[in-house]
């Protein structure tokens, strides 16, 4: 059955929107984008969805819906962000990363990176052992 989609759309000043955006407005609520925020092209996002002042988002990314993005984040390209998902202020998300719905990225100035996204020196140790593992398996 199909919802109507009553809610608002409210951008801030000096808020740049690139190419092939899609901003969804909200389903009750409002959809916001704060003010100084930077979308780069192909970004989508979902109803309710919330993003702060002064947010970078990169290229084909998806914010879904009920989301919120907190002030001074950076979001690399081609990251998913699930629903319900909340990023605190300056948090930073590598490219490709996924966040799984329902999650809460905390960390000023901390990167996250992978699916799911966890901070970038635990991604990494990862990636060491499993190339271990690989060398030591092809002996």
């Amino acid at each position: 059955m199909k919802f109507p989609q009553v809610g608002r759309l409210v951008i801030g000043e000096g808020v740049e929107v690139g190419a092939n955006c899609t901003i969804d407005r909200g389903a009750l609520d409002e959809t916001v984008i704060g003010p100084g925020t930077k979308l780069d092209n192909m970004v989508h996002i979902g109803h309710n969805a919330s993003v702060g002042a002064n947010v970078v988002i990169a290229a084909q990314t998806g914010v879904s819906g009920s989301s919120s993005i907190g002030d001074d984040c950076v979001v690399g390209g081609q990251v998913g962000i699930g629903d319900h998902v909340t990023i605190e202020p300056g948090a930073i998300l590598g490219g490709q990363s996924g966040i799984l719905s329902n999650k809460t990225i905390r960390g000023r100035g901390v990167v996250f990176w992978g699916t799911p996204a966890r901070p970038i020196r635990e991604y990494l140790k990862e990636l060491a052992t499993l190339s271990r593992l690989a060398r030591q398996s092809g002996r």
